[in-house]
């Protein structure tokens, strides 16, 4: 008896961070979201609204801009990565030392901060000194003195460029791992019977990748909804709000409008979008298993 609750006990001080750094927090904001709160007026939260910050952010012009931007964002940057991170993990998987060593290398933009990030990439793109602003130029004369980051499509695609960079390889990592688990005497016997590397891929790796690529695809989709650090340091939300995602967004009216009100219902509304990604993603695996054991 006294082993078993020793082990209860000793998860009273991970609970106990757990509760004061993670669901205090989520508490109070849900609680706030439905209050008014402005503290360019006052100290602490006052009436309760009900579901009016909800309602004002659906009917706000810069929230729609923003899931607008958000949704541009996630899906280019979800579909180049995923196919990125396999078209990479498919080159890396043979053995070798150049192989090994690439590896290595591959994880190095990974471990970058994504503050760090945004910044180098705000001086590379620089018209007057950035090294690829000049670097593009002299391969594409017409590109010389470009605004890049003035220009509300230059500036999205390079900030999704950023993303991509960031992720694609601990994405690849992950599809390296898929692959490894495919048996190789599958591919070896359509080899011998004449198939074609293309018609391996696409009749044997792929659907056996599916489940993995999918836990890919979900991740990546939960990392780019949060993403914050990149337009902080690289755009700004700018040029106009162009590169404003809602993360960014839901930051300006907290710390910039100190409506924490609406910046709490703005918050819970992206942790809903990813709390319904998650749902989705845990019942299609359990969907998967059960038919894997049926």
């Amino acid at each position: 008896m006294r082993d078993r609750s020793l082990q209860y006990y000793l998860l009273i001080p991970a609970f106990f961070i757990v509760l004061v750094t993670t669901l205090y927090p989520l508490g109070y904001s849900l609680a706030t979201s439905f209050r008014e709160w402005d503290l360019t007026r006052q100290r602490r939260p006052s009436g309760f609204v009900g579901l009016e910050n909800y309602g004002h952010a659906f009917n706000e012009s810069g929230f729609q801009n923003s899931l607008w931007v958000t949704t541009v964002f996630v899906v280019t940057s979800v579909i180049i990565t995923v196919i990125l991170a396999m078209s990479l993990a498919l080159l890396l998987r043979r053995t070798g030392r150049l192989h090994t060593f690439t590896r290595v290398v591959l994880i190095l933009p990974f471990a970058m901060s994504p503050a760090l990030i945004g910044v180098s990439y705000r001086f590379m793109f620089n018209p007057e000194f950035g090294v690829l602003a000049k670097g593009l130029a002299v391969v594409f004369p017409a590109l010389e003195g470009t605004p890049w980051l003035a220009d509300p499509d230059l500036a999205m695609g390079i900030l999704i460029v950023t993303d991509v960079w960031h992720w694609t390889p601990y994405m690849t990592f992950m599809c390296l791992g898929g692959l490894a688990s495919i048996p190789r005497e599958t591919e070896e016997a359509a080899r011998i019977d004449g198939a074609s590397s293309f018609r391996i891929f696409w009749e044997i790796v792929l659907p056996q990748m599916k489940g993995v690529l999918a836990v890919t695809a979900v991740l990546k989709t939960i990392f780019a909804l949060k993403m914050f650090d990149q337009v902080v340091t690289l755009t700004g939300g700018g040029p106009g709000k162009s590169t404003e995602t809602l993360a960014y967004f839901i930051f300006n009216v907290g710390f910039k409008w100190y409506d924490m009100g609406y910046a709490s219902a703005l918050a819970w509304i992206l942790t809903a979008i990813m709390m319904l990604i998650s749902i989705w993603y845990v019942r299609m695996l359990l969907t998967e298993k059960k038919a894997a054991t049926a």
